[in-house]
């Protein structure tokens, strides 16, 4: 098999629990919870000089930080959901925003996927 250029990726995931409310089809749901699980997919072709892509540590450390604010809360009245729709997909979105300038040079986040219940995932990818 031939390859032109090696392309290396990890994952890093983290749960959180958490409500929110959304409207879907012009009708308000009630509140409701989700164990989410918010998983990251960063992807480059070089490793450093320790032969990694980037630290698992620091990934998973970004991404605690990312979504800290919503654990054990209502979505909605934590920014930026206290404006934002707090689907999975804007979710998936605000990660991607938070982690993204801790990414190191040569790097790029591939997919944020948040699961916010058992087979109904919701995934960001970056424009191509």
């Amino acid at each position: 098999m031939i390859y032109t250029r090696p392309m290396f990726e990890i994952e890093v995931s983290h749960r959180f629990s958490a409500a929110h409310a959304v409207t879907v089809g012009g009708i308000p749901e009630e509140l409701h919870g989700h164990d989410w699980r918010v998983t990251i997919t960063i992807q480059g072709p070089d490793l450093d000089h320790e032969d990694l892509l980037v630290d698992f540590h620091a990934v998973e450390s970004s991404l605690k930080t990312a979504i800290s604010p919503f654990a054990g809360r209502t979505m909605n009245g934590v920014p930026p959901f206290d404006v934002l729709h707090p689907t999975a997909e804007r979710l998936a979105e605000f990660v991607a925003g938070v982690v993204h300038p801790n990414i190191p040079s040569g790097c790029r986040i591939a997919s944020v996927a948040v699961e916010e219940a058992p087979g109904c995932i919701a995934r960001w990818l970056p424009d191509r």
